[in-house]
């Protein structure tokens, strides 16, 4: 067996878990900056969107994928016979190679550094690596890691991989019939990397060349249905884009030169690449290491704001954003609903709450701001049933995200009380963060779930809330409520001592 050279190895970055247990954290606590994938999934996928392929999961999908094939090809503005699927953008990249060069012939790769699993895909298929007499060129368009965009090589055949292609604006598939074949992902802009979705965009002769030396299938039932449902709802990448710009602002104010980026992350040159990555995992937050400096994904102002305080804590340089205090993350995933929660305990009441859940969001919005929180806190679930789920569930991702955001609770206030009139209504409430769930709740008139809502943090809590809230719109009466059980919580979560406030000794 011939041996493949280590230099043309790829090596996926370590486990979560594998980080947190070297950083001495919970792997909930890490935040990857490593990977160039969005901050969350798309909301799209969530368990109603595979149930179906789930029910006929024991059956092959005979004659393939043509729904989702037609669909690439709408998106994309081609024929179906343009396109291929594979598994990911990388089983596209090894199945080019194979397919366009052979032992003997040489592999040309643009504009190094770049994604190192091309030399590897030319090492698979007996090719050498160089530049003159290339019988295939493999380009990275916009460029990993420097996310430049840089002019297409002239040599053919060219294999255009454009996996950040959404962030760049730019593509070449008006290209494929003079000898281009265009790679595109699912895994970035459209945040489904598990899935391992991928495709290839090619002239028609060409595309049945690629078809007939792959693997028969090579893309999941699931992940088919996934993408599907992903093609149906395209990102937005404008938010991340302009997040990606302001991040490169924030950058540059801490005495760092990023590189001017077309994609979804940034290249920061350094001198010791490897000791601040290894300062910044001591925080939680991992970026990618290379030769020269270091990437840093993009995600969203949360994170990206998270790890600009660890830079300047690492760097010396301070910074106007508070420092880390009382903190938790909590991801909370069901077959109903999918929750993510980033929560602060000495926020400065920076808040935002978007489950779908309409008037609800807005009350853990209320309830969150009035407790001096910062809070992120993101998901779907399944509306089409009623709300009720959906509900609840934030409610108990809130309280978990509480709960471990006190910690042992040591030094903290533990009781606070309120009371908030708005308009016709007026409500009074009283918190007990001494580490038992427990609600009474009066909320007259109410919306049907706030009752509930108010029941299921407390239990994921640990804390007792007693609140009473009387008036004639059952709005205004929720409001007030969910007010006042923030503005006592406001006053409990205190810290105040060093004491544990019990006198048990526990809590």
């Amino acid at each position: 067996m011939r041996t493949l050279d280590p230099t043309f190895r790829y090596e996926w970055a370590p486990s979560t878990d594998d980080l947190a247990a070297a950083a001495g954290l919970d792997p909930v606590e890490i935040v990857r900056f490593d990977a160039n994938v969005p901050a969350s999934p798309p909301a799209a996928a969530r368990p109603a969107t595979v149930a179906g392929a789930l029910a006929c999961v024991n059956e092959y999908a005979h004659g393939g994928y043509p729904e989702l094939t037609r669909a690439i090809a709408d998106t994309a503005g081609v024929s179906v016979e343009n396109v291929v699927l594979g598994a990911g953008a990388d089983d596209l990249i090894l199945l080019c190679a194979r397919a366009l060069a052979g032992p003997g012939d040489v592999v040309a790769v643009a504009d190094a550094p770049t994604y190192p699993l091309y030399r590897l895909a030319a090492a698979l298929a007996g090719a050498e690596v160089g530049e003159e007499g290339a019988a295939l060129t493999f380009c990275c368009r916009p460029n990993n890691p420097t996310g430049a965009l840089a002019p297409l090589p002239v040599a053919r055949p060219l294999v255009v991989d454009e996996a950040y292609h959404e962030y760049a604006g730019v593509t070449a598939t008006h290209l494929l019939d003079r000898g281009v074949v265009v790679l595109r992902t699912f895994s970035k802009a459209y945040g489904l990397a598990g899935a391992r979705v991928g495709y290839a965009l090619a002239e028609r002769d060409v595309a049945e060349e690629l078809r007939a030396r792959q693997a028969p299938l090579a893309v999941s039932t699931l992940s088919a249905a996934l993408a599907l449902a992903a093609l149906a709802d395209p990102p937005d990448v404008g938010p991340q884009v302009e997040e990606r710009e302001r991040l490169a602002v924030e950058l540059r104010s801490l005495g760092l030169e990023p590189l001017p980026s077309r994609a979804n992350f940034v290249f920061v040159p350094l001198e010791d690449p490897a000791g601040l990555a290894a300062s910044l995992l001591r925080a939680g937050l991992v970026v990618r290491v290379l030769e020269g400096g270091v990437r840093i994904s993009v995600r969203d102002r949360a994170d990206d704001d998270l790890l600009l305080g660890a830079l300047a804590r690492a760097l010396d340089r301070p910074r106007a954003e508070a420092q880390p205090g009382r903190r938790a993350r909590v991801v909370r995933a069901t077959a109903e609903t999918r929750l993510r929660v980033r929560l602060g305990l000495d926020g400065a009441g920076l808040v935002r709450v978007a489950t779908g859940a309409g008037v609800y969001d807005h009350l853990w919005e209320q309830l969150a701001f009035h407790a001096g929180l910062d809070l992120v806190l993101d998901g779907v679930g399944d509306l089409e049933t009623g709300a009720h789920h959906t509900v609840e569930d934030t409610g108990l991702a809130l309280g978990a995200a509480l709960d471990r955001a006190l910690g042992d609770r040591r030094g903290i206030a533990r009781y606070g009380d309120a009371v908030v009139p708005m308009d016709d209504a007026v409500a009074r409430a009283a918190v007990d963060l001494g580490g038992r769930g427990w609600a009474n709740v009066v909320i007259e008139p109410a919306p049907e779930l706030a009752v509930h809502a108010l029941r299921s943090l407390a239990s994921a809590a640990r804390m007792a809330v007693h609140v009473e809230a009387h008036g004639d719109d059952a709005h205004h009466t929720a409001e007030a409520a969910f007010k006042a059980v923030g503005r006592s919580l406001r006053a409990a979560k205190l810290a105040e001592s060093s004491v544990l406030p019990s006198t048990k000794g526990m809590l």
